[in-house]
């Protein structure tokens, strides 16, 4: 009986990607089995460049491996035209340059095209490939600011703040990969490729939900920070509560939840409290409500209280420190999380994909290769020039 193969096994990527927002989304299509050649310039990404000391060194190990890696200096006519007998091999080609940046190298979508007509081309940006934001620079804290995301972050009273993890670069991400799986299937049925574009500021406008629920339901004039408590406030429980070794989250997010949290806490007489009966009741008591619950939670411990609401069916979590959940055993027992020795950085603990194929266990993660590592297989063996031909590349800064 053959054995399942990747649904992306012979498909060949061209990732010409930096830091975060685009190589995720190559690295999801390197975990589902595609060939991704990781094309960089000749003295590395920016990522690569940042270098180990400054921690940097995990994140460009997590987010490309699997991946095999090459350099092609494309401000040269030599590496532009490697670039391109690659193009007429590939499936797919991704970056995520400023706009702009691939017309001024020669390498328009219509250059592309008429080297591959079954090409997909995508990209990904800060902010699109038009409108009047296009040539704004975008990194995550940028787009986090003119998205509405900081403004909706942290205490009402409070100046807004970041999200502390990377979003828009990986909500970026995650619909650049989806972008470019749609048009892998239009393909499939047309037999020509297509441009597709994702971004950042768009890809993160829908997380803002609860936000703009607040927004419209209170004529703009609720202050949109709201903490730990819902986006929305509209939710009551819904909040971070303290214990006595730390801090414990709960939402009740139906009535079944809130009667279930007061038998749990043995506190029965407090779903006939008239201030907390209804949701609609707790919402208008909601500090009575998180002071009760807080009460409550102070004098114990955090799994104590995980284990015991978690028994009742009560949504809730122990907030973890980032020591406790690179060492989750739910995610080791998963697959999702695995050490491997790098050759660079040593032992390190990487992620596998979150995308998972039922009837096959994840693709081993693999460690992200040395800069240049395969320009031998790739531009040579591939093409039936002499290896000797990588000596004159060099010299002449091509690679």
């Amino acid at each position: 009986m053959q054995a399942p193969q990747f649904p992306l096994a012979g498909i060949r990527v061209l990732d010409l990607t930096q830091i975060y927002n685009g190589p995720y989304a190559t690295y999801l299509m390197a975990m589902a089995g595609a060939e991704v050649i990781k094309i960089e310039p000749p003295d590395g990404e920016h990522l690569r460049k940042r270098g180990a000391n400054s921690g940097a060194a995990l994140p460009f190990a997590m987010l490309n491996g699997n991946k095999k890696s090459i350099t092609l200096n494309l401000k040269s006519p030599e590496g532009k035209s490697l670039l391109l007998r690659l193009v007429a091999t590939a499936d797919v080609i991704v970056q995520n340059f400023a706009p702009g940046v691939m017309e001024r190298l020669g390498l328009s979508s219509a250059v592309l095209h008429t080297c591959n007509p079954r090409l997909v081309i995508a990209s990904g940006s800060g902010f699109g490939n038009d409108g009047p934001y296009r040539d704004f620079p975008a990194m995550d804290l940028t787009v986090q600011a003119i998205s509405g995301v900081m403004s909706v972050t942290g205490q009402s009273d409070g100046p807004p703040l970041k999200a502390g993890p990377a979003v828009c670069d990986f909500f970026g991400g995650v619909h650049l990969y989806g972008a470019i799986m749609t048009a892998l299937f239009d393909r499939y049925r047309t037999g020509t490729g297509r441009e597709v574009e994702v971004s950042m500021m768009e890809a993160v406008y829908a997380s803002l939900s609860s936000n703009l629920g607040l927004y419209y339901g209170s004529d703009g004039q609720t202050p949109m920070r709201t903490g730990n408590r819902h986006g929305g406030m509209s939710l009551c429980p819904y909040n971070v509560y303290p214990t006595n070794d730390g801090y414990v989250a709960i939402i009740c997010n139906h009535q079944r939840h809130w009667e279930a949290l007061v038998l749990a806490m043995s506190q029965p007489e407090l779903g006939f409290d008239s201030r907390m009966m209804t949701m609609k009741d707790r919402v208008a008591n909601m500090d009575f409500v998180d002071d009760t619950i807080g009460a409550w939670t102070r004098s114990r411990g955090k799994q104590a209280v995980f284990d015991l609401l978690t028994n009742h069916r009560i949504p809730c979590a122990p907030v973890r420190d980032i020591s406790e959940v690179v060492a989750d055993p739910h995610l080791r027992a998963r697959g999702m999380l695995q050490d491997i020795e790098h050759p660079e950085f040593g032992s390190i603990t990487v992620s596998s994909s979150p995308i998972r194929f039922t009837d096959m266990p994840p693709l081993a993660p693999k460690a992200s290769r040395r800069l240049g590592e395969d320009n031998g297989e790739i531009l040579c063996d591939f093409f039936n020039e002499p290896r000797s031909q990588l000596d004159g590349w060099r010299a002449r800064g091509v690679i």
